[in-house]
């Protein structure tokens, strides 16, 4: 595996916790939203990671077989969650039903933080691949010197 595909892998990486963390973003921001384009309340989001291509294994790097197929993470699907919304009593809302309950989305403030905190870490450790690769590059430039 080269140093290239190396850095295609931690893109892709970087690309998806990104997204994960727009999507995040997107959910708190919603977590009061009653009201949607399709009607009802804002459905709580999450992306679906699946992996890209097909591994190396290390005794086809050793023997000179490696491939140059693209490996890393791709999203497979933003979803919506499945859960109801959550009912409170709030007749004065004009979003109130006739017996007086308001849809809110079912967003835990605690489950975002820690998707967020997750997406976070993943994409600093993306991040410090990039820099090391980086730094073998260089090494590799300066003994050619």
């Amino acid at each position: 595996m080269s140093l290239i595909n190396s850095l295609g892998i931690s893109r892709t990486a970087l690309q998806a916790e990104r997204l994960r963390m727009d999507v995040v973003a997107n959910n708190l921001a919603n977590m009061n939203s009653t009201r949607t384009e399709e009607g009802g309340p804002y459905r709580r989001q999450s992306v679906l990671f699946r992996a890209a291509g097909q591994g190396v294994s290390f005794a086809s790097v050793l023997a000179g077989r490696a491939g140059t197929g693209q490996s890393g993470v791709a999203v497979d699907a933003v979803i919506e969650d499945p859960n109801p919304p959550r009912r409170v009593y709030e007749p004065n809302n004009p979003d109130a039903d006739a017996e007086g309950y308001v849809l809110y989305p079912d967003i835990d403030v605690a489950n975002e933080m820690t998707d967020m905190m997750s997406a976070n870490r993943a994409y600093q450790a993306n991040v410090t691949m990039l820099n090391t690769i980086k730094g073998m590059a260089q090494k590799a430039l300066e003994i050619g010197r």
